[in-house]
């Protein structure tokens, strides 16, 4: 369990390392690459900017430029209002919350890492079941 969350932030602090030496949209790009260094398996970065509207996600580039801040868990949960409000008062935590998972097809937990630079808030989040 502890790995899996460590990965977590490794992704983050990753993406947040390629935004700082290739740019921002260079980076943005990258990360909804679908065979890109930022998606394996069930983890990828996804970004939102400090409002909570998506700027990149790795696995469904449709959410990107949609507002996000009032998205809803199975428990009825603002987790993306959440995770914005600690990012821009703190910078960075963990937020969880109920998601689908594709591969075992049911509602489990899940756990966000997420980091703000500039204006923008870095996110990758592992299941934990």
């Amino acid at each position: 369990m502890a790995r899996r969350r460590r990965d977590a932030m490794d992704w983050v602090d990753r993406a947040i390392s390629f935004y700082k030496s290739a740019g921002r949209e260079i980076a943005l790009a990258e990360y909804m690459n679908p065979r890109g260094q930022f998606v394996e398996d069930e983890m990828y970065v996804f970004v939102l900017d400090s409002a909570g509207t998506m700027l990149a996600h790795g696995v469904n580039e449709k959410f990107v430029g949609k507002d996000f801040i009032n998205l809803k868990d199975s428990d009825d949960k603002s987790f993306i209002r959440e995770i914005v409000d600690i990012a821009n008062s703190q910078g960075s935590g963990w937020v969880q919350y109920r998601w689908y998972h594709p591969t075992s097809r049911k509602v489990v937990p899940k756990v966000v890492y997420f980091d703000k630079v500039d204006d923008m808030i870095f996110c990758s989040g592992v299941y934990e079941e």
